[in-house]
């Protein structure tokens, strides 16, 4: 009997979910080193422009493959996937990654509620707020209010993302739609980016630094998403990225040894029960592709 949650390949959908929750967060870690020589504009900017070039030179997209209704949802998901990189490096700037990938996170799991039609499957994004507020550990004291504020902008261009990543990924077939919307997230974020790169301190590794981190995100790790969101409903996808925090905590650690407190281990252990739960009845039905 085949495995309703595995892809074509054999692939199960949560797995490419992980895979791409990890090098996102290996890619965030480091992107500090960028955002100290071009700022955190500058570095979203940089890794949207080489992410465009790497994914229209190995995809290719047909130019006649794109409808005119199919340009509000593009230029939507392009847009959210700039500024929600460029929030995100901002709030990453000011406050540790882990903290920030954890308030960032309230964005998706808002969605992943509000898309939930099961009364019963909201007890699993509440366990995961649980572990939110754990791992931020707001009674400290002591937050940078402008960090959280961007964080906060990133989670609703996150949200966002998700619901315009499956409307996309419906509508073109493998990362067709991701080859159309990054080099629109690259032309959204020029007038913040540009302009911090040019007054930067642009070093000569910095350029090929930042076409590496790109290679991960945004062409390996979202396209990985594009193809799970593709066979996942928006509440267990939503749900599942409640390790995300957890990936964060991990990297701050072992990339930028930002060490994680007692308080936010537990944290990651609800968080992971919560993301490990939300994977039952997550699959969708395969959809089948208007010739493009």
């Amino acid at each position: 009997m085949n495995d309703p949650q595995r892809t074509r390949t054999g692939v199960p959908p949560w797995s490419m979910a992980v895979a791409a929750m990890l090098l996102i967060q290996v890619s965030n870690a480091l992107s500090v080193t960028v955002i100290d020589y071009v700022g955190p504009g500058g570095t979203a900017w940089l890794r949207m422009c080489f992410g465009a070039v790497f994914l229209l030179l190995i995809v290719r997209p047909s130019i006649r493959s794109i409808r005119v209704r199919d340009l509000p949802m593009l230029f939507a998901l392009g847009a959210v996937t700039g500024f929600m990189t460029t929030f995100f490096l901002a709030a990453v700037d000011r406050i540790p990654l882990g903290t920030a990938v954890a308030i960032e996170f309230l964005g998706p799991l808002t969605v992943a509620g509000l898309a939930s039609k099961r009364k019963s499957a909201l007890a699993w994004p509440a366990l995961a707020l649980l572990g939110v507020v754990l791992l931020t550990e707001p009674w400290h004291g002591g937050v940078d209010l402008i960090g959280v504020g961007y964080a906060v902008l990133a989670g609703a261009c996150w949200g966002t993302y998700n619901v315009f990543t499956q409307l996309v990924g419906d509508r073109y077939s493998g990362i067709t739609g991701l080859s159309i919307t990054i080099p629109i997230a690259a032309l959204c974020t020029m007038p913040v980016g540009l302009p911090q790169v040019i007054g930067g301190d642009v070093q000569w590794w910095i350029l090929p630094l930042a076409a590496g981190i790109a290679l991960i995100t945004p062409v390996v790790s979202f396209a990985l998403e594009m193809l799970a969101l593709r066979r996942m409903t928006h509440t267990a996808f939503g749900t599942l990225l409640s390790l995300e925090p957890a990936f964060g905590i991990v990297a701050g650690l072992l990339l930028l040894s930002q060490s994680p407190t007692p308080m936010q281990f537990v944290g990651i252990a609800v968080v992971v029960i919560a993301g490990a739960a939300a994977q039952r009845g997550g699959t969708r039905a395969q959809l089948a592709k208007e010739p493009l």
